[in-house]
């Protein structure tokens, strides 16, 4: 399967689902009809029994350099003629209750609770914006010579993507206020070793990293692996005897799977390091 749009381009890799957003002109920033695409191509992984996996990618050598700043400039101007462009684009607060999985965010996809996971493959900028994509993922996979950074810093734009609740989380907050309060870039080798990225490949090869890492988890008992993948997610919110209530009940559902797993181990499946 293969669907093109003016923005967005998505495919089909087996059980994986590739989303490219592929504006080269402007690094892959974000309009606002970007971000509906994105929401709209992520909606529909989430919901789609055949795609386990989601591979987030950015065409022409860059992941994401935010926001639009030209159609940033056309929302002041709306502003200015008493329009309120957040109204126009239903990225306000009602529209929490208007989509069950989470609302349209100004960058599209960053207020979507998926019950799937999402990689980033990383080339280039993913700075601002682009950045907070990037931290919406489950997991980071990024090229030698791509970088971070809340670059948006410099215009006085705020986060408003979640990089200011998903960066403490990711990385611990005196990381987080290092990069929030300066803007500063963050190259790949740093970005490793604060936990901003999981995987650092050779230039040019995000993708079919970020692939073969996506089969792999394709490939594992899904049931569990989401189950676990959910119980993470929720715990952030809870005290230590509720987390780890809500662990055993999901958890608990999964056991069948888990003692079918066990019996495969014993006769010699998975022994050594092999899955």
């Amino acid at each position: 399967m293969e669907t093109m749009t003016a923005s967005v381009d998505i495919y089909q890799h087996g059980a994986i689902r590739v989303v490219t957003i592929n504006r080269a002109d402007v690094r892959n920033a974000v309009d606002a009809d970007t971000a509906r695409q994105l929401y709209e191509a992520f909606a529909a992984f989430d919901a789609d029994p055949d795609s386990r996996v989601a591979v987030f990618h950015g065409a022409h050598g860059h992941f994401c350099a935010g926001w639009d700043l030209q159609a940033g400039a056309r929302l002041a101007q709306q502003q200015v003629q008493g329009v309120d462009p957040f109204e126009a684009l239903e990225f306000s607060a009602h529209t929490y209750e208007r989509n069950p999985v989470g609302p349209t965010g100004p960058m599209g996809p960053s207020r979507l609770v998926l019950s799937k996971p999402v990689i980033a493959a990383v080339s280039g900028a993913a700075v601002a914006g682009g950045m907070e994509l990037a931290l919406w993922c489950d997991m980071r996979v990024m090229e030698e010579d791509a970088y971070f950074g809340v670059f948006c810093r410099r215009f006085g734009v705020p986060l408003i993507d979640g990089g200011t609740v998903r960066l403490p989380r990711l990385i611990g907050m005196g990381h987080a206020m290092d990069l929030i309060l300066t803007g500063r870039k963050v190259e790949a080798v740093e970005a490793l070793q604060m936990g901003l990225c999981n995987r650092v490949v050779p230039k040019g090869e995000a993708l079919s990293a970020a692939i073969t890492l996506a089969e792999q988890l394709a490939g594992f008992p899904q049931q569990t692996m989401l189950a676990d993948r959910a119980s993470a997610y929720a715990q952030w919110n809870l005290d230590l005897p509720q987390a780890l209530q809500q662990e055993w009940q999901r958890g608990k559902a999964c056991i069948a799977s888990g003692l079918d797993g066990a019996a495969r181990f014993a006769a010699g499946a998975g022994c050594h390091g092999k899955f």
